[in-house]
């Protein structure tokens, strides 16, 4: 209880892709800091490491449904969670295909998925939640230095490198569009990382990955303007 009688509750993170990996890690990581958190998973009926953790969290952790790539999803959501205020919107997806093929000679539908899903939906997904972020809260999602324009001098993954240069372009109109918000935006470049994403031969664990970012993100809480970041907090060029 506060000084005033006013009842202090913790702050709380939605983590957009919490199932299993990095958004999964990321909930453990706040969740040890304190914080509540509302992890979304795909499908609700299938267990994953996100619904062992809800398990262990005393109701601190809540799980809901959310495929990112269907949009009908959004408004329901959004009305399950109307009663809550967010301190963190953070939207981790990502998907990749074609990693050593050139990108005339990908497939239209590979082009499309990795574009809808990598930048498209966490941007709908965005936008149709940030009603429910604080005016002075953060808002963020999980880019990859490999979407650095600047820093591209070796080629390859080129649909994936796409995908996260979309995102980033769509995030800066994003917080352009909300020009003397009080609010954070945050795009993460997390490193090469042992993922399903990342593979076997990536040089970093999850474990000692995330909480460099959760420290990333929580240090930005109340600074205004969109930031390009890697895990040590140090800007990434566009």
């Amino acid at each position: 209880m506060s000084s005033s009688g006013t009842e202090q509750h913790p702050p709380t993170a939605l983590l957009v892709g919490a199932s299993r990996g990095l958004g999964h890690a990321m909930a453990a990581e706040f969740l040890d800091r304190g914080w509540q958190v509302v992890g979304t998973v795909r499908d609700t009926t299938v267990r994953t490491p996100l619904h062992e953790l809800a398990d262990r969290a005393g109701g601190r952790v809540t799980i809901e449904r959310l495929d990112i790539n269907d949009p009908a999803q959004l408004p329901p959501l959004h009305a399950r969670l109307a009663h809550r205020r967010l301190d963190v919107l953070f939207v981790n997806a990502g998907t990749t295909s074609n990693e050593r093929t050139p990108v005339g000679a990908v497939a239209t539908a590979d082009f499309v998925d990795v574009m809808v899903t990598n930048a498209l939906s966490p941007l709908r997904v965005v936008e149709a939640l940030e009603g429910l972020v604080s005016p002075a809260g953060l808002i963020g999602a999980m880019s990859s230095g490999q979407g650095s324009i600047t820093n591209n001098t070796t080629g390859g993954r080129e649909v994936y490198r796409a995908g996260k240069a979309a995102l980033n372009m769509l995030f800066r109109s994003l917080a352009a569009r909300h020009a003397g918000s009080r609010r954070a935006f945050v795009l993460l470049a997390p490193g090469w990382i042992r993922t399903a994403l990342g593979g076997p031969d990536a040089p970093f664990t999850i474990e000692e990955t995330v909480p460099l970012l959760v420290d990333v993100l929580l240090s930005r809480l109340g600074t205004p303007g969109l930031a390009y970041l890697d895990r040590f907090g140090r800007t990434v060029p566009w």
